[in-house]
């Protein structure tokens, strides 16, 4: 038998000290491997194939999304956000097993493909040394990745990665990785020290070095021919035998598990990040108007899609870290909701009695008090780094909970007062331009006269006193910039969209067709709304909905039968975009430097991460003077008020609120300190929640809260006008 050692050029015998029987045993094992890896993943596809459909197209474009999910998988762009150490782990140890995995499919190539055809080896000279080369720098990068696991997960606890269902799957997992990327190393080191240790393989410098501690033990050497079981006694043939069996059937158990626990996140997690929807959260799939299908009745009810994200999911706690929802000891944890969901489809599956998916306490999957606590902020789905669209399957149960009657009663006054009065004060829908009685102008009604602007103002700013202020600061900023603006007085109904995160789909369509059929009868060039929860309805949610299929429905007063503004002809805007762009033109008085106060500013939820809404609002807080200071979680990263998703009207013992922990950022954690004076918010529910927080806080004398508006109303000098009262210096 030839060995590298009379080689005219650098190479080496793939399988040196194996025999022939061993040889084929060695292929039997591999068949059977990769039929259990076989049935293992199509058991998995069998179970997506038994889900139910996707409201949207998950598959079309297929190539440029496969290229877009390579770009985000390959980059590990997700794993380094937030986390600059967890990116480069995560980094190490994809990078590296990819290049291992090529290296063996490379072997696999050059001995059953290329030889056959060609007679002849390219795995020998330059390309061994480069291949030999680059295996040892890739695999070294995986075992440091490995390493770096395992210091965060056991030496340090990172606490967000355990959670009551970490299990020894995890464990296994982790260590299964370590000692294959030990085992190759230690393996390598063994055959290039039997060797003799040629020269040519100091390229493979991680197992050369190996090889020369070995050499300094003096290991003793037989030769090949002396390996296995039959050999006797310490030498490095033996344990080049040994070793070369150890990490062959270790890899063998590796991928045969592979499809059926947590390594099947590297199969899954790609193709969740290729099915994903650019706009999931932010628009939510709409319900069949057969009122006897159900949303979360049965496992069955769970898209493939939502079958799909729970496989992906990793069990990170990335989600978790991000829950103001958990910050704030409510009972919700976004990892946990998706992984028992899994959990228990997967008892179903083996033969597990069925339980209620989510109920009030009992026997049931998910605890009622648990969905309650969403916020609905998508901070979750933001921070996944396999795209797991969470709020998707978290409306679901939520529907399921209303059609149950299964919430609260602050909810049901909610219902009941958007059902009789079009708002969730329940407040006459006569007062709804109430608020608008202190200006000193009149304002145009949109279903009578032309405008540019439809402006909805929305329902706090029309009947929430301290928003009040808000909507008038605005509508006399509109006026001074002598924009011809319009609002529907009685005809402005609740938007919808909390209240369709909470569950309550069919209100939502009865108040998204009201008002499709009042905008359809009067001339305007643009939707400005006050409130990011309508804006990001009006935008993202409202072209979807086929009125069509509710056309025979009694309970659907409406007569408009498209998908409003689908093609996107009307412009929607948030009112900061507008105002920023008048601003612009120069269309208001503003110097840029009016105001002095030191500030920061909250992103809101709906503003920001759902619609990358950022840089209008603060260009708007630069261009009053106010000296602008970020919170440490600003932009992507905010925190959210506790507003959202209902949580305005739900009242939750948890200590501290999401509202006060946030405050105490601002006051805390941002390079101004204690010196920030105003707290700038741009949506009604933050400045709700904020003034409340203030209160409870103890944060009363220490900062203001203020709109956006506010701040401008005052630095063009017309607050007066505006019957806005400014505080006291």
């Amino acid at each position: 038998m030839q060995t590298p050692l009379e080689a005219s050029e650098a190479t080496r015998e793939t399988y040196w000290g194996i025999t022939s029987t061993e040889y084929a045993i060695f292929y039997l094992l591999t068949t059977i491997t990769l039929l259990v890896l076989a049935f293992g993943i199509y058991r998995r596809f069998a179970r997506y194939a038994r889900g139910d459909d996707e409201d949207f197209p998950r598959l079309n474009e297929l190539g440029g999304r496969i290229v877009a999910a390579t770009k985000i998988v390959f980059s590990n762009e997700k794993q380094f956000n937030r986390d600059l150490y967890g990116g480069l782990m995560h980094a190490f140890i994809m990078w590296g097993f990819l290049t291992l995995l090529i290296a063996t499919t490379i072997l696999f190539v050059d001995g059953y493909f290329w030889e056959l055809v060609t007679g002849d080896s390219f795995w020998v000279g330059d390309f061994y040394l480069s291949y030999q080369f680059i295996v040892d720098a890739m695999g070294l990068l995986f075992v440091v990745g490995i390493g770096m696991a395992l210091y965060r997960r056991y030496w340090v606890g990172n606490r967000r990665l355990f959670s009551r269902h970490s299990s020894l799957e995890d464990d296994l997992f982790i260590w299964t990785l370590f000692f294959l990327g030990v085992g190759g190393f230690l393996l390598e080191g063994l055959r290039i020290y039997s060797m003799g240790i040629p020269e040519f393989e100091r390229v493979s410098f991680v197992g050369y070095a190996i090889a020369l501690v070995l050499d300094a033990m003096a290991l003793p050497v037989l030769g090949p021919e002396e390996a296995g079981l039959n050999g006797g006694g310490l030498n490095a043939e033996n344990l080049h035998w040994l070793a070369w069996w150890s990490h062959s059937l270790l890899a063998f158990f590796f991928i045969a598990w592979l499809p059926y626990a947590k390594p099947f996140h590297m199969l899954s997690s790609f193709a969740n990040v290729v099915t994903r929807d650019e706009k999931a959260g932010r628009r939510l799939p709409g319900v069949p108007a057969d009122l006897d299908a159900t949303n979360a009745e049965s496992i069955d009810d769970f898209t493939w899609k939502e079958i799909l994200d729970q496989d992906a999911c990793t069990k990170c706690g990335r989600c978790s870290a991000v829950c103001p929802a958990k910050a704030s000891d409510r009972p919700l944890d976004p990892r946990n909701v998706i992984l028992d969901l899994k959990q228990y489809r997967e008892e179903l599956d083996a033969g597990g009695e069925e339980r209620p998916i989510v109920a009030d306490g009992g026997t049931s999957v998910i605890d009622t008090e648990t969905m309650e606590s969403c916020m609905a902020c998508m901070a979750c789905m933001d921070a996944c780094p396999v795209e797991i669209e969470h709020l998707k399957s978290f409306t679901r149960l939520n529907r399921q909970m209303t059609d149950q009657g299964d919430v609260r009663s602050s909810m049901q006054d909610v219902f009941q007062n958007v059902m009789q009065n079009g708002n969730t004060f329940g407040d006459s829908p006569r007062n709804r331009a109430g608020w608008a009685d202190e200006l000193e102008f009149e304002l145009d009604d949109a279903r009578e006269e032309e405008v540019d602007y439809l402006w909805y103002v929305g329902d706090y700013p029309s009947y929430d006193e301290r928003n009040k202020q808000v909507a008038r600061s605005l509508a006399t900023i509109l006026q001074a910039a002598d924009v011809s603006f319009g609002i529907l007085f009685e005809d402005e109904k609740y938007d919808g969209n909390d209240i369709r995160r909470v569950g309550e789909e069919f209100l939502y369509i009865e108040l998204a067709g009201h008002h499709v059929e009042t905008w359809e009868d009067c001339e305007f060039e643009k939707i400005v709304c006050t409130d990011p929860h309508s804006y990001n309805t009006f935008l993202n949610e409202y072209p979807e909905v086929d009125f069509e299929e509710f056309a025979d429905d009694p309970m659907m007063p409406f007569e408009y039968e498209d998908a409003w503004n689908s093609d996107g002809e009307i412009e929607v805007l948030h009112w900061t975009q507008a105002i920023e762009a008048l601003v612009t033109e120069g269309k208001l008085d503003l110097r840029g430097d009016e105001l002095d106060y030191t500030v920061t500013y909250h992103d809101p939820c709906h503003l920001g991460r759902y619609n990358d809404v950022y840089e209008a609002p603060r260009e708007l807080v630069r261009a009053t003077g106010a000296d602008l200071h970020e919170m440490p979680r600003n932009r992507a990263d905010s925190f959210c008020c506790g507003g959202g998703g209902g949580g305005l009207w739900m009242d939750f013992e948890e200590e501290p609120k999401p509202s006060e922990e946030r405050l105490r950022e601002a006051l805390e954690d941002t390079d101004a300190g204690a010196a920030v004076e105003k707290f700038v918010v741009a949506c009604p529910m933050c400045m709700t929640m904020y003034e409340d927080g203030r209160k409870t806080g103890g944060f009363e004398d220490d900062i203001e809260i203020v709109d956006v508006a506010e701040l401008l109303i005052e630095a063009i000098g017309k607050a007066d006008e505006a019957g806005v009262e400014l505080a006291a210096d």
